[in-house]
């Protein structure tokens, strides 16, 4: 089942943790969701939505499962899934994962065997997520999100966000602890 989407970002946040990113651009690449932070719109100064809607945040003001895709610091994709109500500006930005199908794909594009996928922009290389995916949906578009087991509650670490500058403090970044 496809996870809810609805209802507080930081609440939809941690649902997302052990469900999976899917693409299948040459080959099929199955990411699960380990390491995710939430970002709460307009009423969130660390939100690229604080400020309101602009050309290149539209996305994350889009329906519930817009996936909005941006560039960080002009050098790497980063992956969204918008939440709540269209119009919100509410995104929870997946921050890591662990490959566990389309390996051999994903060790070509990241041109190296180690440190797959935990990072944003290592995540999106991984799956060959661009910013021609932005916009789309991660219930019918080529970047799709897939039912994938709740984690042990107890194994589920919460903790500020980081690489931020603005409400650095707010507990919204969440981790499935390795090994569980």
């Amino acid at each position: 089942m496809t996870p809810d989407l609805s209802g507080p970002v930081e609440i939809v946040a941690r649902r997302l943790l052990g469900h999976r990113l899917v693409t299948e651009f040459e080959d099929r690449t199955v990411v699960v969701i380990d390491e995710v932070e939430a970002y709460g719109g307009v009423d969130d100064p660390a939100s690229h939505a604080y400020r309101g809607p602009t050309t290149r945040n539209a996305s994350m003001f889009g329906a519930a499962g817009t996936l909005y895709v941006y560039r960080s610091y002009g050098i790497h994709w980063c992956a969204n899934v918008a939440t709540g109500l269209a119009g919100k500006g509410q995104a929870v930005l997946i921050r890591g994962g662990r490959v566990v199908e389309g390996k051999q794909t994903v060790v070509r594009r990241r041109g190296r065997t180690d440190h797959l996928a935990d990072g944003p922009g290592k995540l999106t290389q991984a799956l060959g997520i661009t910013g021609d995916h932005d916009g789309t949906s991660v219930f019918r578009g080529p970047v799709r999100l897939a039912p994938g087991p709740a984690p042990d509650p107890a194994a589920i670490r919460t903790t500020p966000r980081i690489g931020i500058t603005r409400e650095v403090d707010r507990p919204w970044r969440f981790v499935v602890v390795s090994g569980q």
